[in-house]
Parts: C-alpha cells; sequence; structure tokens
C-alpha cells in the first residue's frame, strides 16, 4: 500500500510512534510517506526507508499548511492517510474529504479538562461547555468523514470515543502502540554492574513531558521517602520550574538530576534501575513499553491503558493515581529488593515481546487501512455507517 502519514508536533509519543509505523511499513514493502514539520524524526524515518515531506502546520486554522499538506497529498496520491495528532486530525480529515481519500486518525490522548472521562485518569479539571463543543461536539462531526476511522491506542480512550464522543462503534478500532525491534534487540543485563556503572544508589528515571497530568511532583514527594534512591528526570516542559521547586522544598537535590529534553532516551532507559510513570491519565505510553522493552522494572499509575499494558506485581507495579504513600512504597519495595527488580524487569521484557512489538501494531494498522481504502466513495466509514 501507499501509506502517508501526517504529524504536526515535532517531538512526543506520537511522533515516535508515527516514525516507527512508518519505518516499519518501508520494511515490509510499503511505500511510506511521513509529512511533518522539520527536526530529527524525519532524518529518522528517512533513514529507515521513508519518504519524507517537511511541512509545518503551525496551528488548527493554519490554511497555508493545510494547502502544504493537501499539495503533498495530491502528488503522492496515497491509497490511504494516516493522521497522528488532534491538529493533524482536523486538517488531515479536512483535506482528505475534499478528495475522497481514505483517512485513519489514532486518537493518542485527549486535553487535561476531559481527562477524567476516559476510565481510570483522574479528574484535571471539570470540562467547560466550550471544551465539550471544541472536543466532543467536533470530534463527534469529523469522525463522520467519509471512508474513515478512527483509532485508540488502548480500549480506555476507545470507551471514552464510544460513550462520551458519540463516535458509532463500527468506525473505532483498538490497535495499541508497539515499539520497534531495536529496543529488545540489546542484550538485558543480569544486574545493574552489567551496565558499566559503577554500583551505587538505586536509580529511578522518569522520561516525558514535564506537564501537569504527568504528576512529577509526586514522585519528588515519594522519592523524599525513600532514603538512598536517586531520581533522573529526562525532559522539560513548562512543569519544570515546579518541579524545581518541589525538589528543593522536599531537601532532595543532591539525589535528583535534570538531565532535560533528549532526542534518543535509550542510553537513559538501559542504564538506569527503574522507571516511574506517576501520570494522572495516560494511553498507551511509548515510554513505559520501551523500558519495559529494555528489561527494566516499571512502576506506574493505574490510570487509561496502562493497565492494558502492565500486570500488577507481574510486569510491574501500579499504584493509585495520586497517591504518593502507594508510590513511595512501591519505589521502596523495587529499591531495596533486586530480586523483584529482575524478575519484574524480565516479566516486562517477555510481555512487550509478546504483545507490543511495532509489528504487531503495523499488522493490525494495515487492516485498518484496508478496511478505509476498500470503502466505495459514496461510504460514510468502516462499517457502512451513514
Amino acid at each position: 500500500m501507499r501509506v502517508l502519514q501526517l504529524i504536526t508536533q515535532a517531538r512526543g509519543g506520537p511522533v515516535d510512534h508515527a516514525v516507527d509505523v512508518a519505518v516499519e511499513l518501508a520494511r515490509t514493502g510499503h511505500e511510506s510517506h511521513l509529512v511533518g514539520p522539520p527536526g530529527d524524526h524525519l532524518a529518522t524515518a528517512a533513514r529507515g526507508g521513508v519518504v519524507t515531506h517537511s511541512v509545518e502546520v503551525r496551528s488548527k486554522t493554519d490554511l497555508g499548511g493545510a494547502r502544504a499538506v493537501a499539495a503533498v497529498v495530491d502528488r503522492v496520491r496515497p491509497d490511504v492517510v494516516h493522521l497522528q495528532d488532534r491538529r493533524a486530525g482536523l486538517v488531515g480529515r479536512a483535506v482528505t474529504a475534499r478528495r475522497s481519500v481514505p483517512s485513519v486518525y489514532t486518537l493518542h490522548g485527549v486535553p487535561d479538562q476531559l481527562a477524567g472521562l476516559v476510565p481510570g485518569n483522574l479528574v484535571m479539571s471539570r470540562p467547560r461547555r466550550r471544551d465539550r463543543l471544541t472536543y466532543l461536539t467536533l470530534e463527534r462531526l469529523l469522525a463522520t468523514t467519509p471512508r474513515s476511522a478512527v483509532v485508540a491506542p488502548c480500549e480506555a480512550l476507545s470507551d471514552y470515543l464510544r460513550d462520551h464522543v458519540g463516535v458509532r462503534p463500527e468506525r473505532v478500532r483498538t490497535v495499541h502502540n508497539g515499539v520497534g525491534r531495536e529496543w529488545v534487540r540489546e542484550v538485558v543485563p543480569a544486574d545493574r554492574q552489567a551496565t558499566g556503572r559503577a554500583a551505587g544508589p538505586v536509580r529511578a528515571t522518569w522520561l516525558g513531558v514535564m506537564q501537569p497530568v504527568k504528576r512529577v511532583p509526586d514522585l519528588v514527594r515519594a522519592l523524599a521517602r525513600v532514603p538512598g534512591t536517586e531520581l533522573e528526570l529526562v525532559g522539560d516542559g513548562p512543569e519544570r520550574g515546579r518541579i524545581e521547586a518541589a525538589v528543593a522544598s522536599d531537601d532532595v537535590s543532591d539525589r535528583v538530576r535534570f538531565a532535560g529534553y533528549r532526542d534518543d532516551p535509550a542510553p537513559y532507559l538501559r542504564g538506569t534501575d527503574v522507571f516511574v510513570l506517576p501520570s494522572a491519565a495516560e494511553a498507551c505510553p511509548m515510554a513505559l513499553l520501551q523500558a519495559m522493552a529494555s528489561g527494566v522494572p516499571v512502576i506506574a499509575s493505574r490510570v487509561g491503558g496502562v493497565a492494558e499494558i502492565v500486570r500488577d506485581g507481574v510486569d510491574g507495579l501500579l499504584v493509585e493515581p495520586g497517591s504518593v504513600d502507594e508510590l513511595a512504597d512501591a519505589l521502596r519495595r523495587v529499591s531495596t529488593d533486586a530480586d523483584l527488580r529482575r524478575r519484574l524487569g524480565a516479566a516486562g521484557r517477555a510481555r512487550v515481546v509478546d504483545l507490543f512489538l511495532i509489528e504487531r501494531t503495523v499488522d493490525s494498522l494495515l487492516d485498518v487501512y484496508r478496511e478505509v481504502a476498500a470503502l466505495p466513495r459514496e461510504s460514510a466509514g468502516v462499517g457502512g455507517a451513514r
């Protein structure tokens, strides 16, 4: 198939996912195109055999960006267009609908205001009337685009799409994210000394965009209750100042390192003892899958699609979101028990190999692509909904 993916962001989980999908499509003999803003992600995709197109769409009302996307679609003439973020979903469906080009939109997450509508997530704030209009009503209308389908990376988001957005069930598909084979090719060390790091305090690592939904200050407060454990924060974002204040307030500055944003998180995940994700809301987080694929034990909040990935006590430890007590207890258990770390790490890696590799993800996406591509021009969408 000739598949064109559209992203409008330069970094983040959806971008990593789109690149992985694009490279796997190319590897398996499909003509794979990726449209997005300039950056390392396009270079990575190009090295994997993907045809890349540098196009910036700066806002949902960026008409110039929309015209540039339309020009690429007209030139490539794809069998299907896959839209990988909310802005891409709006602009891309406007472009594809006018051309009767089949489209698939992946909803990777919801705004903080609507987080509480997804099963398992914490309520971040009460949705306002305009939030419902912008994110629920508009998405419901966009989901009626002819010859289209909506993909969710976890069952929790599929429930949200059906129950709150009002997307007809036959238009919704669940396709979990997957990680590339490079994440599981490395030999997993039996203990921390085998990583090449000197023996010392157990290191916990967090990776992501520093924003309120990630609840990194909860992790800082939990760390303060677990002496002898260090914390490495990989990423940046608007919450950094608040996180730095929490580090100072809890007097753990000597045990917390801010690594900043890193294009390649692999060395940080493979060089840590435990990965921690204390978020208030998640779908199918790439960082969690990458850590598990690396053989690293994980601690995560029981939110959104996380419980679809991690089985508590088997592949990792799950805690209630917002509970610093539970988070501290889990961190203490893993920090003081090397055998538990090895057991959880090995089980998590095996689970990713069995269920969450990019090959499985792309096989499922190809099924969706073929469904929408086979629809006649007058059809409203997957399943024949009208």
